[in-house]
């Protein structure tokens, strides 16, 4: 996998670690198990970048997420084609009565995605919980779900056979391979139920991001400009693809955010499919930048904001944490291609 936009330098070692701070943020509600988010942000040459990969992951994965950070810090990016992004709600795996307070950290969002199949859980509580966010947003809004890949075959067509009525966009990621996403699309079609298939983790944590595409396994994709590798990356595969696309976020800083918005403001016209997953830093309690990124009237203003020292050093990390993350960093930077 080439992590390098071709012709470019990547910074020294010395100068990533000299630019780099580590925070923890608490999330205001659990997200996908999380309730604390850790990032390392960079004081780049050319803005601030974000290497935030979760804790879980392992070290060639993580190389992605730091060439993404080097080439978002240090080198140029594609002109923009656009100024706003339209964006989506995130409600995470909450009860159904949580679900208005959740949607308004989102004000002016006329798109929703919510968090099915979290471990533990029913699905009397997922349609309780997309029930309330089609009782709150009412009949006009669009509600996409996202499975994160925790349902089989069997348990996906079972739960969007029960969930289609509410009226879903899409469904991202029900099922966790690409073989499962074709099933349960062929399923889906078989049985007359008009709910698309996006595919997230069989893009952004596969070999091959393009395999899903080959195999029409979905509809649209769902991309991650870290995870990808970098803006320039993210927009070679989804040319390469051909399938309309949603940018999202992995819950983010601002910074993070940032990249997320200069990688929809570059995509070809057309290419986007809809509201892009972008507001996500709307759930942190706190952030690493004096002006967050959040949603204004459905949407957000494609911009870069600065690094602010006093909120840095008020969500900095533990000195253990902060000697985790920079080793991280030594190990993700010597899997980069010499």
């Amino acid at each position: 996998m080439e992590l390098r936009p071709a012709g470019s330098a990547r910074p020294p070692l010395d100068a990533v670690l000299d630019a780099m701070r580590v925070v923890a943020i608490p999330t205001r509600t659990r997200f996908r198990g999380v309730t604390v988010r850790e990032a390392a942000l960079f004081d780049a040459p050319l803005g601030a970048s974000e290497f935030s990969p979760f804790p879980e992951y392992g070290d060639a994965e993580a190389a992605a997420w730091l060439a993404a950070a080097l080439d978002f810090g240090w080198r140029e990016q594609p002109a923009l084609r656009r100024e706003r992004i339209a964006v989506n709600a995130t409600v995470p795996a909450v009860p159904a009565a949580a679900v208005p307070g959740i949607l308004a950290r989102f004000p002016g969002c006329r798109t929703a995605k919510v968090k099915v199949a979290e471990r533990g859980q029913t699905l009397a509580e997922d349609a309780a919980r997309v029930g309330a966010v089609r009782a709150a947003l009412g009949p006009d809004a669009l509600i996409r779900i996202d499975a994160n890949g925790g349902w089989t075959v069997a348990e996906a067509l079972a739960a969007l056979e029960a969930l289609a009525p509410v009226g879903l966009d899409y469904a991202e990621q029900p099922c966790a391979d690409v073989p499962g996403l074709a099933a349960v699309r062929l399923g889906l079609r078989a049985r007359g139920i008009p709910v698309r298939i996006a595919a997230d983790e069989s893009v952004r944590k596969a070999e091959d991001p393009l395999a899903v595409a080959r195999a029409g396994a979905a509809d649209l994709l769902v991309v991650k400009a870290q995870p990808l590798g970098g803006i320039g990356r993210a927009l070679g595969i989804v040319a390469e693809a051909g399938l309309p696309v949603v940018v999202s976020s992995a819950l983010d800083t601002s910074v993070g955010i940032a990249m997320g918005l200069r990688l929809a403001a570059a995509l070809p016209d057309g290419a986007l499919a809809g509201a892009c997953g972008l507001g996500t830093a709307a759930l942190l309690a706190g952030d690493v930048v004096a002006d967050p990124l959040l949603p204004v009237d459905g949407a957000i203003a494609v911009r870069r904001p600065a690094l602010d020292p006093e909120r840095l050093e008020r969500h900095r990390a533990r000195p253990e944490r902060e000697a985790w993350w920079r080793e991280r960093v030594r190990r993700a930077y010597a899997r980069l291609p010499a």
